[in-house]
């Protein structure tokens, strides 16, 4: 039990992390204006380094919306339901829907993800650095919906879940 209890702690601390990539999502992509048409530069590398960044937030973000409970929730419907029912609808979901699809993404994946990150692979059109990172975030992706899946299947009912 105390390993799932620092697993969910872990995701949570990644997840409050990942969030903040928004803010230089937003500064990056609101800058590639001004940098192409007025500085006549440096465009090109802002969209390659905010490309990095959207893989990795949309990564942990499926994780985030799920345990926000927004993600794949017929919330009409489950709201009717006891909270306990609730907990094994989601359990079944998880070891069912979630966790098989996560481990095929990550299997699969592999012929993407591992020659590019072991090439370090750049962006094709300017040639900077990151590309691979992009690839990462598939399995970034994969692992922690792994990890939250199995959470969920082996997680007992919270007393706050009523």
């Amino acid at each position: 039990m105390a390993s799932l209890q620092r697993l969910d702690r872990l995701i949570a601390h990644l997840i409050a992390a990942t969030q903040w990539l928004a803010l230089p999502l937003i500064v990056l992509l609101f800058l590639q204006w001004p940098l192409r048409d007025i500085f006549r530069g440096y465009s090109r590398e802002a969209n390659d380094l905010g490309q990095v960044i959207f893989a990795v937030y949309v990564a942990f973000s499926i994780t985030a919306a799920t345990r926000a409970g927004t993600h794949l929730a017929a919330d009409t419907l489950a709201q009717r339901y006891s909270a306990r029912t609730r907990q094994r609808l989601k359990q079944i979901g998880a070891g069912f829907a979630m966790l098989p699809w996560a481990l095929f993404v990550l299997v699969s994946g592999k012929v993407f993800v591992v020659p590019s990150v072991l090439g370090l692979e750049s962006f094709p059109d300017t040639n900077n650095p990151g590309y691979f990172i992009i690839k990462s975030a598939l399995w970034i992706m994969a692992i922690i919906i792994i990890a939250q899946s199995l959470l969920d299947i082996f997680r007992t009912a919270r007393s706050d879940d009523t």
